[in-house]
């Protein structure tokens, strides 16, 4: 049965702080007594802040440090999504003043200091939001406690300007803010701040990367798991042949963002409101590095070991790429033309090569045919090569989400077959609210289980170097063979 929050703020008022905290609805922070909801199962606290609102002089300038509060906030309600345009069904928000943490734990007290796992949401680095994920399962089903952080995003995050101090960064910056919240905070909810890891997909894959590559988060987190976010992520870039990397210098970043909106100076800049630097949210929508945050390429730091050396699992869904496919293309594609198509990409030479590699399936729609090129291409390859880098100073493992018929849970346009999509082993994951089989919610508790051991132990409890998880098929896979890592790398 739900406590009420109101009977424990009135608890809190009425007989003091000692009984109020014990309710376990009440939780003293560093910054003042927060309370949240507690259930028979778990307790939620929602919108913590971690750091001072992010506006006015603090717009485009690293996370400062957040007020301290008298009485008791509550903490009943998720943390508002950062500013941001509509992005694959979610909605739009203004809400500049958006860094927030949630934070879930089971009911009842641990008789010692339970594992924390730190999720850093995706979205393009543009949108999304922390309070997406509802990460009962994996709090209440391995004992742990789990955080979800918010960052800004796109021009609030990542803008750039000649003379800026942390240009194209200021959304990792407050990642790190959050895991040093976490740092003071976690004894508080029953966690163990010596046992952290940080966790994210896609674009908070990426960030995992950046952190990983960051001097500053430097003992901030112990264990981590890139969600198809691989360090070396690449897509086709404007030349055939060219494939670019999502990290941006700190200069180009700079150059971008001087004269936007037609302003002058940061001052100009910081006086417009957000609906109209929303405007020009999505042309900022990567972390730069040379700067203090990331002073390394991430991919450079990768390939010459200039990373925390930490335990870390690498994954991709077997089919990453459907998900965009239909976006870039949003026509069918005519096998007849898929040959200009890798022409076009690949350059006249390397066409024909990935053609034979690649061949049309008879269906006369190629977009399933160029999905599964640049699957291989730009994420699943990459992340091999990850394995295989950072496997040189840590414990790697590895993992490819493999179910061909999981629920979509985008509003896209029809497609030939989206198979295992970019972003659906989140469902394995967290409760999005989507159907599923039996058998595929004996693959989410297989992955809770392993998600959860490998944040308390450093290992997920499979022996082979990349485990597939499908239903009725968990088991080793040749994941380099099956997409074809050796041929990419003749290729790129």
């Amino acid at each position: 049965m739900l406590t009420a929050v109101i009977a424990a703020a009135m608890a809190f008022a009425v007989a003091g702080p000692a009984v109020a905290e014990n309710s376990g609805a009440v939780v003293r922070t560093d910054k003042g007594l927060v309370a949240g909801t507690v259930t028979d199962n778990y307790r939620s606290f929602g919108s913590i802040p971690f750091a001072a609102p992010p506006v006015g002089e603090n717009r485009w300038r690293d996370p400062q440090p957040a007020e301290a509060w008298q009485g008791v906030r509550d903490a009943t309600k998720p943390a508002p999504a950062c500013a941001q345009n509509s992005q694959l069904g979610q909605p739009p928000s203004q809400i500049e003043d958006c860094l927030y943490l949630n934070v879930t734990t089971p009911a009842g007290r641990s008789h010692k200091p339970r594992p924390v796992m730190v999720w850093i949401h995706g979205g393009a680095f543009t949108g999304g939001s922390a309070s997406e994920y509802d990460a009962r399962w994996l709090a209440t089903k391995n004992d742990v406690v789990v955080v979800t952080v918010n960052y800004r995003l796109g021009v609030f995050g990542f803008f750039g300007h000649p003379g800026l101090p942390g240009s194209g960064a200021f959304g990792l910056a407050d990642q790190q803010a959050g895991l040093r919240w976490v740092q003071r905070n976690a004894r508080a909810f029953g966690g163990d701040p010596r046992n952290v890891t940080v966790f994210g997909e896609s674009a908070g894959g990426l960030s995992v990367c950046a952190q990983l590559a960051s001097p500053r988060a430097a003992g901030l987190f112990h264990k981590a798991i890139i969600q198809s976010g691989p360090c070396g992520l690449s897509t086709p870039g404007t030349k055939p042949g060219e494939f670019v990397h999502v990290w941006r210098t700190r200069t180009d970043v700079e150059k971008q963002g001087a004269g936007t909106l037609g302003c002058p100076d940061l001052a100009c800049l910081r006086q417009q409101p957000v609906d109209k630097l929303l405007t020009v949210h999505d042309l900022f929508n990567a972390p730069a590095y040379d700067t203090a945050v990331l002073p390394v390429d991430p991919v450079v730091a990768q390939r010459t070991g200039r990373m925390h050396h930490v335990p870390t699992m690498v994954g991709t869904t077997h089919d990453e790429m459907t998900l965009f496919a239909p976006l870039v293309f949003p026509q069918p594609i005519p096998e007849s033309g898929y040959r200009a198509v890798l022409g076009q990409m690949f350059g006249e030479r390397d066409a024909d090569r990935v053609l034979a590699r690649y061949p049309v399936n008879g269906n006369n729609d190629a977009r399933d045919e160029l999905a599964a090129v640049l699957t291989d291409q730009g994420w699943a390859c990459p992340s091999h090569q990850a394995r295989r880098q950072l496997g040189r100073y840590a414990r790697v493992a590895g993992y490819e989400f493999a179910d061909q018929h999981i629920p979509m849970i985008f509003p896209l346009p029809p497609f030939p077959d989206y198979k295992a999509y970019h972003g659906s082993e989140l469902l394995m994951l967290f409760d999005l609210g989507a159907p599923l089989t039996a058998e595929q919610k004996k693959v989410s508790d297989y992955m809770i289980t392993a998600w959860g051991r490998f944040a308390r132990t450093g290992d997920p409890g499979w022996r082979s170097e990349v485990q597939s998880l499908a239903p009725g098929a968990i088991t080793g896979t040749d994941f380099a063979r099956d997409h074809q890592c050796g041929f990419w790398s003749s290729i790129l």
